[in-house]
């Protein structure tokens, strides 16, 4: 059985009745959604009676304002909650993308800075610290050899020594 194409006026027309469901749907949740904000105000909001007297309206404040209090402490342990999930979500996002392996990580590029100014950029501006290497070494005195004087003396007389047979005979035992 060959399946047939449709009509682009067969496709407008089921695309319109499609939006037109969707726009009824939309517009059922909206009226929904303020019931159940009327049903909640009612719950929790009974409606308001001023008082006559100024002790009256006194308390009604303290009241109020207590109320007030509770529902900004809800708020913000809601609001606390909602960034911790965000951070969670965040951080599980960052899992699966390294469990995929397509992130490549980016080249680092050298930068030049002293020793100070890296620890200064780690520790912050509140901790100067000075990085002199040189500070804690030793101090060693260097020791000065005294090298034998005849072993530089004349090359003349050196010369002499070594020639002539006795000299070879010297060199050849000085050797063994």
């Amino acid at each position: 059985m060959s399946e047939k194409k449709l009509t682009s006026s067969r496709k407008h027309h089921l695309k319109s009745l499609m939006l037109s469901i969707a726009q009824s749907m939309l517009e059922a949740e909206a009226a929904e959604a303020e019931q159940e904000k009327k049903k909640y105000m009612e719950e929790n909001c009974p409606p308001l009676s001023l008082p006559d007297s100024m002790q009256e309206l006194q308390d009604l404040c303290k009241k109020l304002h207590q109320k007030i209090d509770v529902v900004d402490e809800e708020r913000y342990d809601m609001a606390a909650k909602v960034t911790k999930c965000n951070k969670e979500i965040d951080e599980l996002k960052i899992k699966v993308i390294d469990l995929k392996g397509k992130f490549k990580k980016p080249a680092l590029r050298k930068v030049r800075m002293s020793a100070d100014a890296m620890l200064q950029a780690l520790l912050g501006s509140k901790h100067k610290v000075s990085m002199d290497l040189r500070a804690n070494l030793k101090q060693v005195k260097k020791e000065v050899k005294e090298e034998e004087k005849e072993a530089v003396g004349d090359w003349r007389k050196n010369i002499e020594d070594k020639a002539g047979m006795d000299g070879r005979k010297k060199m050849f035992e000085a050797e063994a």
